[in-house]
C-alpha cells in the first residue's frame, strides 16, 4: 500500500467520523449539558441506554469538569468537525490546520476523560474501551493535520510566509521609513 493508499485510507475513516461528530454531538452528547425536555424521546432512550449499557458513571454523574468537555465539543469541536467534512470533500488547503487543531483539542478532551475512567473503581473495561477507538481517531486527525496534501509540493508551504501580500506590506515600511527620512 503506497502513501497515497494510505491518505485515503486514513481520510476514510476521518470522514466517517467527522460525520458521526457532527450529527451525534448536538443529538446525543449535548444532552450532557442542556436539560433533557427538548429532545425527542427515542434520542433520550438512545443516551440512557448508552449510559447504562456501558455504565457510564459520568454520563450519569455529569461531574463539572465533564460538562465542560461537553460545552468544548458543542462549541469547539463541532464546528471544527462540520468544518473539517467540508473541506475534506472540497478539497480545501486548509483542512489539514483545522485537522490538526480538532486532533489536539480533541486528544487533550479524551486524556482527561480517560484519566478519569482509568482512576476510577466504578469504571467498567467496556466503558475503557469504548473510548480507544475515539482516542485512535484523534492521533489520526492530529497525524493528518501534520501532513502535507498530495497535490502540494514541499516548497509551496516555504512560500506561504513570502507571497504578494507580505511583499506589498514590506514595500509600504519601506516607502513610510524613506518619507520619514
Amino acid at each position: 500500500m503506497g502513501g497515497a493508499d494510505l491518505c485515503k485510507v486514513v481520510d476514510s475513516i476521518l470522514l466517517l467520523m467527522f460525520v458521526l461528530i457532527s450529527v451525534a454531538a448536538p443529538l446525543v452528547d449535548s444532552q450532557t449539558c442542556l436539560p433533557e425536555t427538548i429532545y425527542p424521546d427515542l434520542l433520550v432512550r438512545i443516551y440512557k441506554w448508552y449510559a447504562a449499557e456501558f455504565q457510564h458513571f459520568l454520563l450519569v454523574e455529569k461531574p463539572h469538569f465533564f460538562v465542560a468537555l461537553v460545552w468544548l465539543e458543542l462549541v469547539f469541536q463541532w464546528p471544527l468537525a462540520l468544518l473539517n467534512v467540508y473541506g475534506m470533500l472540497a478539497s480545501k488547503p486548509w483542512f489539514n490546520t483545522t485537522c490538526l487543531i480538532f486532533g489536539a483539542s480533541f486528544i487533550t478532551s479524551l486524556a482527561a476523560i480517560v484519566g478519569e475512567i482509568l482512576g476510577s473503581p466504578k469504571a467498567s473495561d467496556k466503558l475503557l474501551k469504548s473510548y480507544y477507538p475515539f482516542m485512535g481517531f484523534g492521533v489520526l486527525a492530529l497525524l493528518r493535520g501534520l501532513l502535507l496534501p498530495e497535490s502540494q509540493p514541499a516548497k509551496d508551504s516555504l512560500t506561504i510566509g513570502n507571497g504578494p501580500a507580505l511583499a506589498r506590506k514590506k514595500r509600504g515600511l519601506e516607502l513610510r521609513s524613506s518619507s520619514i527620512l
